[in-house]
């Protein structure tokens, strides 16, 4: 980083974090962060969806099978992946809630013994003397804020839940959306009379830029390189479609 980049990025939170602007965002909470289950669903949706062009494609079978097995695929499997993301989140968030409620049993019950969890978390974290009393005192003086801390010190656990369903509703609109992509070559000569050549080495082509955008868009979410975040989704991708690729010619003579 240049000394002209340092002096930016210093000008820059300088500007966003007055005392209004602390508090505002404070008062607001976190955002819903979606990032996960977009990218899950729509690298596994372009990573399946092509293992099934190129298995087919290996195995010599026609446009018409890559086809029906690509639309299923994209129907089913991006059903399933969405219901299990939202389980899993609605899991978590229980797990969260179980935990809380615990807490505040034992707050209720041996108040004593949660206020010196209290007192070693903040010692191993530099706090001491009348300073480290004091933290323990502000802490526990509260109920539910001294349940909030026991959820993030101890358990590592997030406050606030993760929308179940938004998050599966992501994971199954990139799945398809990205998923369908492999398919446009097959879809578009099914449509209009083959009018693609070599449809396989579009799909590829294709499917190599939607794995470079996803990995761009993680790249400007999360502030790193797009190049290298570009490269490693389409490698992993790369190699799971050369697998399939691979397995659909070792296994051509069952196809006859």
């Amino acid at each position: 980083m240049t000394d002209i980049t340092r002096k930016r990025s210093r000008e820059f939170y300088r500007a966003t974090h007055s005392p209004g602007q602390i508090a505002a965002r404070l008062d607001s909470g976190p955002g819903g962060i979606y990032l996960k289950d977009f990218i899950y669903g729509a690298v596994d949706g372009a990573v399946t969806t092509f293992a099934i062009v190129a298995g087919v494609a290996g195995a010599g079978l026609s446009a018409s099978v890559i086809i029906i097995l690509g639309i299923a695929n994209l129907v089913a499997d991006g059903f399933s992946m969405a219901v299990g993301n939202y389980l899993g989140t609605r899991a978590e968030n229980e797990l969260r809630d179980k935990a809380r409620q615990r807490e505040l049993d034992e707050i209720d019950k041996y108040p004593a013994g949660e206020r010196e969890e209290i007192r070693q978390i903040y010692a191993r974290k530099g706090f001491d003397g009348e300073l480290l009393e004091q933290v323990v005192e502000v802490i526990t003086s509260e109920r539910e804020r001294w349940a909030d801390v026991m959820l993030q010190e101890e358990y590592g656990m997030a406050l606030n839940d993760h929308n179940a369903i938004r998050g599966g509703l992501a994971t199954f609109a990139a799945f398809c959306v990205v998923g369908l992509i492999p398919l446009l070559p097959y879809l578009y000569n099914w449509l209009w009379g083959g009018q693609v050549v070599r449809p396989f080495l579009w799909s590829a082509a294709l499917t190599a830029i939607a794995f470079a955008v996803v990995g761009a868009i993680k790249a400007r979410v999360i502030d790193q390189r797009w190049h290298t975040a570009s490269a490693e989704t389409l490698l992993i991708g790369g190699g799971a479609a050369a697998l399939a690729y691979g397995a659909g010619v070792l296994l051509k003579g069952l196809a006859g």
